[in-house]
């Protein structure tokens, strides 16, 4: 039974409503988002990095990290973009390989599932088994994305081509989340999956 399942698919393509369900039905889930905003907690040292790299003004006046900010700043300048990812990936990716070790050993049998938007391009698809992509259209993830994040067209478009295309993830697909229909459909394929890991 593969028990270590990498979780990707673009930005606002419903993933982490999948890993909801995951949960619910008895996966641990690993959450690289979470983890990423962990890492640059006040204080610590990946966001006195960041703040050495991209200067005081991307701090809130209590010290902590102010991320629409610096969302703001590293989208529309790829070169940031690139820099900010050396600072804090390898700082997630310690943190994902130390939870993997430790609910391999103490929860010996359960299904991990490593959730991460960017698991091909953080290269976290050497620590998982099987790989499943949350597959969108292009034109629904815009639509999502405006309204999740009220960005201008503009904005999503620099977004969504900061991850690399629907495409190139499909082709490390082991299986395919199809999320361009209601919840119920996601819900059933989700379970689906789960079944077939499972083989209940």
């Amino acid at each position: 039974m593969k028990t270590i399942i990498g979780l990707t698919g673009g930005i606002a393509s419903g993933k982490s409503t999948v890993s909801n369900i995951l949960s619910n039905l008895g996966a641990i889930v690993i959450d690289a988002d979470k983890i990423s905003r962990q890492v640059v907690e006040k204080g610590s040292p990946v966001l006195i990095e960041i703040q050495g790299s991209f200067g005081e003004g991307i701090l809130f006046e209590d010290g902590s990290l102010n991320r629409k900010k610096l969302a703001r700043h590293v989208f529309n300048d790829s070169e940031a973009l690139k820099r900010l990812n050396e600072i804090t990936h390898p700082h997630i990716i310690e943190v994902i390989k130390k939870k993997i070790h430790w609910h391999s050993l103490n929860s010996p049998g359960s299904i991990i599932i490593v959730d991460a938007a960017l698991l091909i391009e953080m290269n976290l698809i050497e620590l998982v088994e099987e790989v499943w992509v949350v597959a969108v259209p292009l034109e629904l993830q815009r639509e999502r994305l405006h309204q999740r994040e009220n960005l201008s067209a503009v904005e999503v478009d620099k977004r969504i081509a900061a991850q690399i295309s629907l495409e190139e993830k499909l082709a490390y697909a082991d299986e395919v989340i199809d999320n361009s229909g209601d919840f119920q459909h996601l819900e059933e394929r989700v379970k689906e999956l789960w079944c077939k890991l499972t083989k209940k």
